[in-house]
C-alpha cells in the first residue's frame, strides 16, 4: 500500500515509535470446568465407600501415635513448635493428648 492510502483494519493510523513498550496483554483463564472435572476424578478414585469422618479419625489417631512417647527434650521442642504456630495445638499440654 502507498503511504497515502487508507489504513488497514487493526493497524495504527500513525507509526508507533520502536522504543514504545507494548501494552500488557490481558490473560484470563476460567479453571472452573477443569476444577470440577478434577474433583469428579478424585471422588471416583476414592470410591463410594469412602468415609471422610473415618479418614479424619484415622488421621487424628496417626498424629496421636506420632507424638506419643516423646522424650522430655522432644516434648520441649514440640511445645516450642506449637507455641510458634508451626504445629497445630492439639488437646491438652501432652503432645499425645
Amino acid at each position: 500500500m502507498s503511504s497515502h492510502g487508507p489504513v488497514p483494519p487493526g493497524e495504527p493510523a500513525q507509526p508507533v515509535p520502536s522504543d514504545t513498550p507494548a501494552p500488557p496483554a490481558d490473560f484470563s483463564f476460567d479453571l472452573d470446568a477443569h476444577e470440577m472435572l478434577r474433583r469428579t476424578h478424585v471422588l471416583a478414585a476414592l470410591g463410594s465407600d469412602w468415609d471422610p469422618v473415618a479418614a479424619m479419625r484415622g488421621e487424628e489417631e496417626a498424629y496421636d501415635l506420632l507424638y506419643s512417647g516423646l522424650s522430655p527434650e522432644q516434648q520441649r521442642i514440640h511445645d516450642e513448635l506449637v507455641a510458634a504456630g508451626v504445629l497445630p495445638r492439639r488437646g491438652g499440654r501432652d503432645a499425645a493428648a
